[in-house]
């Protein structure tokens, strides 16, 4: 899986395209089903969290919550935020809901997924994504954020949770503003 820093709104350039984002279709904090296809015609950020997480994750999901602060009326409408979670045994939709609500995610742009666990490692599997859960239940994981664009392609993957946030908002607005 090829790995490329963020760099859009300098000096003009584009995002590269990696390739088409890899499909899914899971269980959101609300029991419904969503798919990736369900979201084409919005940008969508995508991250791989689990709810008893002590470190990454939290760290994580606060810059997704000021992100989604910051984008305002794009945020729903235009821009689309998918946590899946890395621990499907514990993290039910109604756990995720709470975690949810805990963090101030907005329910009309932030869908926190589940499945089966075959289902989450085929997911994080296609994604790059490596985890495993220890014996003391936590879960060792890599963190990739991805962003796909409103046609479904991969443009974009930020390794690890110290991003910019600022550079992440602009990343995103690049790819609403092509549109």
């Amino acid at each position: 899986m090829l790995l490329l820093p963020a760099y859009a709104a300098r000096g003009g350039g584009q995002l590269p395209v990696i390739g088409p984002a890899p499909p899914f279709a899971l269980t959101s904090q609300d029991g419904k089903p969503v798919a990736l296809a369900d979201l084409r015609g919005k940008v969508v950020a995508l991250t791989f969290i689990y709810t008893g997480c002590p470190d990454i994750c939290p760290l994580l999901t606060q810059k997704m919550v000021d992100v989604q602060d910051a984008l305002g009326a794009e945020f729903g409408a235009k821009v689309a935020f998918v946590s899946i979670t890395l621990d499907p045994e514990h993290d039910t939709p109604e756990v995720l809901k709470d975690y949810a609500q805990f963090w101030g995610a907005r329910p009309e742009g932030w869908s926190f997924l589940t499945g089966s666990p075959k289902a989450v490692r085929d997911v994080t599997r296609r994604y790059g994504v490596f985890f495993a859960k220890k014996e003391d239940g936590s879960v060792e994981h890599s963190q990739l954020t991805t962003l796909i664009d409103a046609d479904g392609r991969m443009r974009v993957q930020y390794l690890g949770a110290r991003f910019d946030p600022e550079e992440f908002r602009r990343d995103l607005m690049s790819l609403v503003d092509k549109e």
